[in-house]
């Protein structure tokens, strides 16, 4: 009996050890596999979600700050461009432009691309250069449309442009004797998937390009300067900021409303700028509703020669008042510049000349444009000034000599 009972003991105390160590094992197992699965998971989510451009207009932006314009913006592209998502806000994505480059992009403007396979690298192919009558032409064969960003630079005046997640297999650029405003066009390979061209100008003044896709070709459309700078020459687009539901700012004393004032504005400075022999478009001409990306598509549509969007000034602090004008771009800061100098004529104080503006009709690069802040609604001088029509009438031939004095001054330097 004690023997029987001794083999019992011994076989159950190997049966429990036995069962602690399949125990151990199978905890082992199943944490292993919940790693994996966990790290399959996480790559899941590290990811990028494969999305095309779908907006009207899509404007990349540098990051979440944020003003009452909205964030710095880095430049418009085209439709159907394919982005990589990232991450998510509430309202914005966040794309991956390049390994070391990334924007936010309105969720609004983007639409998911679940046919497309990312391919491992995209290469850039031949360029052409040519010119017509009124614009040069660059195009890029790429093999997709991808993401890109562009500015102006001055003295010399140039146009750059970054291409993101590309290399380079360009071996020729063709450039015909047709080309009138690239003097030369070249370009880098500045990371290991950014390529940056570089567009020399013949001008000192920038006139304006765009950038779109044609099927998988970059085209770049870079304007001539006019062959006649004379005023009766321009074809001059004349914006009355605000109206309908959009009623801009309040008069102090008045409660005079923003949009109601700079139509009178507008309509005075088309009057004015007509009988000076230019020709005139207008945004609106009746208090009516048109959003600011509607305004811009209509003016890429049209293609003034410059435009002027007329806008009356608020403040918090009631002793602030003046003129300003505004630009984003640096090669159409000259423009600025002549009409607040002509403005101050008419004794208003110096609000300043103001760069870098987060205003959506300041940000095409197509045509010189100028944003006029006449005075404060909400200083009191300032708003006597406002309600008064003599006053209209001096600020349209204020404006109008600013511009005539900007195209004495690009005649001079041509």
């Amino acid at each position: 009996p004690l023997r029987s009972l001794f083999v019992v003991t011994l076989f159950l105390m190997v049966l429990k050890f036995i069962l602690i160590v399949l125990n151990s094992t199978m905890r082992i197992v199943l944490s292993l596999l919940f790693l994996s699965s966990f790290a399959v998971k996480a790559q899941d989510t590290n990811r990028p979600i494969l999305a095309r451009t779908s907006g009207k207009i899509t404007m990349l932006s540098y990051g979440l700050g944020e003003d009452r314009l909205g964030g710095a913006k880095a430049g418009y592209v085209d439709t159907n461009v394919l982005v990589r998502i990232i991450d998510s806000t509430k309202d914005l994505y966040r794309i991956q432009l390049s390994k070391s480059r990334n924007a936010f992009v309105n969720k609004s403007d983007v639409a998911r691309d679940t046919v497309t396979t990312l391919k491992p690298f995209y290469l850039t192919q031949s360029w052409s250069v040519r010119g017509d009558d009124h614009y040069d032409y660059i195009n890029l064969s790429m093999d997709e449309r991808l993401p890109y960003k562009s500015w102006m630079e001055v003295n010399p005046s140039k146009i750059y442009i970054e291409l993101y997640g590309v290399q380079s297999n360009t071996n020729w650029i063709t450039q015909l004797k047709s080309a009138k405003e690239v003097k030369d066009i070249y370009f880098n390979q500045v990371e290991d998937d950014i390529v940056r061209i570089t567009i020399e100008l013949k001008h000192q003044q920038h006139w304006g390009y765009s950038i779109n896709y044609r099927n998988k070709s970059l085209s770049i459309k870079v304007r001539h300067q006019p062959k006649s700078l004379k005023l009766s020459n321009m074809l001059i687009a004349v914006d009355a900021g605000h109206g309908g539901s959009n009623t801009g700012a309040t008069g102090i004393t008045s409660k005079a409303l923003e949009k109601n004032y700079t139509i009178r504005f507008a309509n005075e400075l088309e009057k004015y700028l007509v009988r000076k022999g230019a020709n005139v478009i207008m945004t609106r001409t009746r208090d009516t509703t048109i959003n600011n990306t509607d305004r811009v598509l209509m003016l890429q549509e049209r293609m003034p020669d410059l435009l002027i969007s007329i806008h009356l000034n608020s403040s918090s602090n009631k002793t602030v008042k003046g003129v300003s004008t505004y630009y984003k771009h640096i090669g159409f800061r000259p423009l600025t510049t002549t009409i607040l100098k002509r403005m101050l004529d008419l004794k208003l104080n110096e609000f300043g000349n103001i760069g870098n503006f987060n205003f959506a009709l300041s940000a095409p690069t197509d045509f010189p444009n100028s944003l006029v802040e006449v005075a404060f609604l909400s200083n009191e001088d300032d708003e006597k000034l406002i309600l008064d029509p003599r006053f209209h009438t001096k600020v349209a031939k204020k404006i109008t000599a600013g511009i005539k004095d900007w195209l004495k001054q690009v005649k001079r330097s041509a």
